[in-house]
């Protein structure tokens, strides 16, 4: 009997190697489950510095918008490249893209080009605005989409508009066209009692949109005959009876 109970006893060297087996078999996976979870700890870790430091260098917009110009009315030929040869000659420029129609590829006869210095980008104004590419005379400035300090509380008194039964509706005018622009832009081509662009109440900034007045039928079908789809500041204008 004593024999067939010390049978059933484990050894002592038999439960060391026992135990140290079970340890083993408990410790391994929790060692395992440690580093499953720490990397994805860790790599976001690294994310959030990488973020902070390039968040840092991050420059504000108003700066930026500062270096952006807009370049209007140039030749449909002028690439890229071509633009950015005109603008090397007063600084680095960092961008510089013509813009094109979607569904055409033709040039919209604008573009942008971005310089690394404010003091470039003011060098270029001075130095290209209003000077002649291709028979053509550009406009260099920066857009009123990209100026955010201007007051537009107090905007420029508008010439008077006379109005009348024969007038016609001129859409989709750049945001650089005025009341003077547009009535210069009709009066080129015949006689005209007035003109006026649209603007939000309370700002300069234009609705994109105006109106131009004759005194007869006949002048209104000529109008909207010469001008519709012409271009005015780099892009085509709607002109349709009022």
């Amino acid at each position: 009997m004593a024999t067939a109970i010390s049978s059933l006893v484990t050894p002592p060297a038999l439960h060391r190697r026992c135990r140290s087996s079970a340890l083993a078999s408990i410790s391994a996976p929790t060692s395992l489950s440690f580093r499953a979870f720490a990397a994805p700890q860790t790599r976001r870790w690294g994310l959030a510095l990488r973020v902070a430091a390039s968040s840092a260098v991050l420059e504000a917009p108003a700066q930026l918008a500062a270096r952006k110009l807009y370049v209007g009315n140039i030749p449909r030929t002028v690439t890229n490249d071509e633009l950015r040869d005109m603008f090397a000659a007063h600084g680095t420029v960092e961008r510089a893209e013509v813009m094109y129609d979607k569904y055409t590829n033709r040039s919209r006869r604008f573009g942008f080009v971005t310089m690394s210095t404010v003091e470039e980008a003011n060098a270029a104004i001075e130095a290209l605005n209003d000077t002649e590419v291709g028979g053509r005379k550009i406009k260099v400035n920066v857009t009123e989409s990209f100026l955010p300090n201007i007051d537009r509380s107090a905007p420029e008194s508008e010439p008077v508009f006379v109005d009348s039964q024969y007038k016609v509706y001129v859409g989709n005018l750049a945001k650089t066209v005025t009341t003077e622009v547009l009535k210069k832009f009709f009066s080129e081509k015949g006689q005209i009692l007035s003109a006026t662009v649209s603007h939000i109440p309370g700002t300069s900034k234009s609705k994109g949109y105006g109106f131009v007045t004759f005194s007869s039928e006949e002048e209104v079908e000529a109008a909207v005959a010469t001008f519709n789809n012409a271009e005015l500041e780099g892009q085509p204008i709607r002109v349709n009876r009022a």
